[in-house]
């Protein structure tokens, strides 16, 4: 499992780790953005918490392995893995991931998912919640400055235009959301090995990290 805050790096290092092994790679932050897409879709807003239930009730969710991308997601029959990575939807997964019922069915679908083993999982409640007994638990963390570098490089080489300063603040509220939110708060699994991605390449985090399981 790797977990982290937003820009820490999981999702680039869990799908290379994964290739690696010859894993399956589960974005479980892809199948939250799903459901946020879905969400904004349909109108439905923050205060409307039951809506949202009976939304999650009714999706289809399915999520494939892909060499290219890692993971592709279908919602409701239509794929949406290019459509949730706007800042429409990183803005407002919060309140979609705080929602108790909500974390219900996509812990329950996670298991699902990796119940044969062989998989890298990644997101903010994995070592903790949702696979407590992983043989291997990672949580890797970065600078505000650096994360915010990060999302921005992203966003740019995409071809959408973004301000660094505001990315910043994005973060840190995000981080402010996930570390104090009642339902699987954002935290460190007892038992993880911390890693702090700043100023390191991808290679040299993947290598820490194949290291460790490899012993």
């Amino acid at each position: 499992t790797i977990d982290g805050p937003a820009g820490a790096g999981k999702t680039t290092i869990a799908k290379e780790v994964a290739k690696r092994l010859g894993f399956l790679y589960l974005d479980t932050g892809a199948m939250y953005r799903a459901l946020t897409l879905k969400a904004l879709t349909e109108g439905i807003t923050v205060e409307e918490e039951e809506k949202l239930v009976e939304m999650v009730k009714e999706t289809i969710l399915i999520a494939k392995k892909d060499d290219k991308k890692g993971m592709r997601i279908w919602v409701d029959g239509e794929e949406v893995t290019d459509k949730i990575r706007t800042e429409e939807v990183t803005n407002n997964i919060w309140w979609v991931c705080r929602v108790k019922d909500v974390r219900k069915k996509m812990k329950k679908l996670q298991r699902e998912i990796g119940s044969s083993g062989g998989i890298v999982v990644e997101g903010r409640d994995i070592g903790t919640v949702v696979f407590p007994k992983a043989p291997f638990k990672f949580y890797l963390d970065a600078s505000i400055d650096e994360r915010a570098k990060r999302r921005w490089l992203e966003q740019t080489n995409k071809g959408i235009q973004s301000d660094l300063e505001k990315i910043k603040q994005d973060i840190k509220e995000r981080d402010n959301k996930d570390f104090t939110r009642e339902i699987a708060p954002l935290k460190k699994a007892e038992d993880a090995i911390s890693v702090d991605t700043t100023g390191l390449s991808i290679e040299d985090v993947v290598g820490k990290i194949i290291e460790q399981v490899s012993q």
